[in-house]
């Protein structure tokens, strides 16, 4: 199989390398090891920012992805009883206590701490976003669904939208409404995910769906956990994505709003996220059995799309 040429190439290995601090270098490849792993949309978008963006951005994930996998693990822990959620809780305030003491320059020999620790060197990222982020963490230990869409959107925008201001920070930008429609990207990105997630969700007895709205359109939790594919769930599910792709648009704004060398990558994501939502309509809104994706091909004939798209703009 010819893998696609961002990873074909030594790019990547330009990013770490021009560090000179050993412990720094490996810190950061551990943080890109991990972006590339769990997050190829995103790891292949981001291989367009300059090094140094580059790198912040692999730590600042490194970051997110290392708090949701604390939880996430720790949860399947439980559910063996091995762990109590007391034990977990005491893992977050560990977390929290490393977080803190990064905030305050104390060394830290944990890679990606180390790794943000340098990000916040270069960049001006507000505490107040990991909190925030730990916080929309710990509701998945004690909330599996939801009962309207505000309460989706208060735990989108700690866990998604958070990370999109983060990042931001990064990506650079003069006009402040950029970091309204990065906002909004990080809530069209969460319920993305959450749509393409239904059937693997339901298998862990999380609903992440409105219960007003799926009321609305008479579909019962019956209907979720027997993979019910009526038209009731189907017109449900039109009504969802219509309203994601709205958080798309709004966030297309906010794209021209960043610093130049930070638009194609971010325009990247945004379009190959949001077409996961395509997938989810050419696949008859089968998000029972089917997850919607992208291959490697697809993701990368956006880009002369992303590009013409901002020259336009």
């Amino acid at each position: 199989m010819i893998r696609p040429f961002y990873e074909r190439t030594n790019f990547h290995k330009s990013v770490i390398t021009e560090i000179k601090d050993k412990e720094l270098m490996h810190a950061y490849d551990h943080c890109r090891s991990m972006t590339r792993l769990h997050a190829k949309t995103f790891y292949m978008a981001t291989r367009f920012l300059p090094n140094h963006k580059q790198r912040s951005i692999f730590a600042i994930y490194g970051l997110c992805r290392y708090l949701d996998d604390l939880v996430d693990e720790s949860e399947d822990l439980m559910i063996q009883q091995k762990i109590t959620r007391e034990d977990i809780l005491i893992k977050l305030d560990h977390f929290k206590e490393k977080l803190i003491n990064t905030y305050n320059g104390n060394e830290q020999s944990d890679p990606i701490m180390l790794a943000f620790s340098d990000t916040l060197n270069s960049f001006n990222i507000s505490i107040e976003f990991p909190m925030l982020l730990m916080e929309g963490v710990k509701m998945d230990l004690t909330k599996d669904r939801y009962a309207t869409f505000d309460e989706l959107y208060e735990y989108s925008y700690k866990v998604a939208s958070v990370v999109g201001l983060m990042t931001s920070e990064v990506f650079g930008y003069e006009n402040p409404k950029a970091v309204e429609h990065a906002v909004d990207l990080g809530i069209a990105m969460q319920l993305t995910n959450i749509l393409r997630d239904v059937g693997e969700d339901l298998t862990k007895n999380r609903i992440y769906l409105p219960k007003d709205e799926l009321d609305r359109f008479g579909v019962t939790e019956d209907d979720l956990f027997n993979h019910n594919m009526s038209e009731n769930f189907i017109e449900f599910m039109k009504f969802q994505i219509d309203r994601t792709k709205k958080y798309y648009e709004s966030a297309d704004h906010g794209i021209g709003m960043l610093n130049r060398d930070s638009r194609l990558p971010v325009g990247l994501a945004r379009e190959n996220y949001s077409r996961i939502l395509n997938k989810i309509e050419e696949n008859g809104y089968n998000v029972f059995r089917q997850r919607a994706f992208l291959n490697s091909t697809e993701k990368l004939s956006m880009v002369p799309k992303v590009m013409l798209s901002l020259r336009n703009s």
